[in-house]
């Protein structure tokens, strides 16, 4: 930010003698007109410079895997054939969280009374991926049938997931080839968190960019929100 201090120099007022004779010679006082303005001085500072965040991002991370199927993001081992449905439920929740992330990491799922298996029947699970909470939503098809071979389901989570991984990830594939941003980083970010959807979450990335600071050079600063499949960057402007 640009910022200029005026100074406000101030007019001295003198007298000035003329003469020194006859009694009729009189002393005349100069002083400014009445509408004249004291000079000033203008003392221009350059606005300071945002300091880096501490984690550079410089590349893609190598622990964000390419596709959504990886067996890496398996959960083992799967329930057999004779487990019980909120069993499978809970094997099956874990497994949609790391297909979302594409990120391996620590999961567990719980639903807390169970998965009622009728027709249009509401459930609720938490799933935790490396420590944060995911609340899911598990509704049983409307058509379902008591002792149909197979059950349907939707499993909506009720809260986005911000991954630092995925977040630097991200950020590198958004930035990394703009002609305007360089020096990309982030601060350090939790290895997960919880989010509502579309809401900041208060972690924030930064890029360099010539148009900054005004157009003078500096640094932009990004909010990190969770989306349904992996983060968004929204600048502050």
């Amino acid at each position: 930010m640009h910022y200029t201090k005026k100074l406000i120099g101030l007019a001295a007022v003198g007298i000035l003698a003329v003469g020194c004779g006859s009694g009729d010679s009189s002393g005349t006082a100069v002083t400014p007109a009445a509408d004249s303005k004291p000079d000033t001085v203008e003392e221009t500072t350059a606005a300071p410079q945002e300091a880096p965040l501490p984690v550079a991002v410089d590349g893609p991370q190598k622990d964000v895997l390419t596709s959504s199927s990886d067996a890496q993001l398996k959960v083992l081992p799967k329930p057999d054939s004779g487990a019980p449905f909120t069993e499978k439920v809970e094997h099956k929740l874990q497994e949609q969280v790391l297909s979302r992330v594409k990120v391996p990491g620590k999961t567990s799922a719980e639903c807390p009374d169970g998965v009622t298996q009728k027709a249009g029947a509401v459930s609720t699970c938490n799933v935790t991926y490396e420590g944060a909470v995911i609340p899911y939503e598990v509704k049983i098809s409307d058509s379902y049938k008591e002792g149909g071979f197979m059950t349907f389901y939707n499993a909506k989570p009720l809260k986005g997931l911000v991954v630092a991984k995925a977040v630097y990830d991200q950020l590198f594939k958004e930035y990394g080839s703009r002609s305007d941003a360089s020096k990309l980083a982030c601060e350090e970010l939790p290895a997960a968190t919880a989010v509502d959807f579309e809401t900041d979450s208060g972690l924030t990335c930064q890029f360099w960019s010539k148009y900054g600071n005004k157009g003078d050079g500096g640094y932009e600063t990004l909010r990190v929100k969770p989306g349904t499949y992996g983060p968004r960057f929204e600048q502050v402007r």
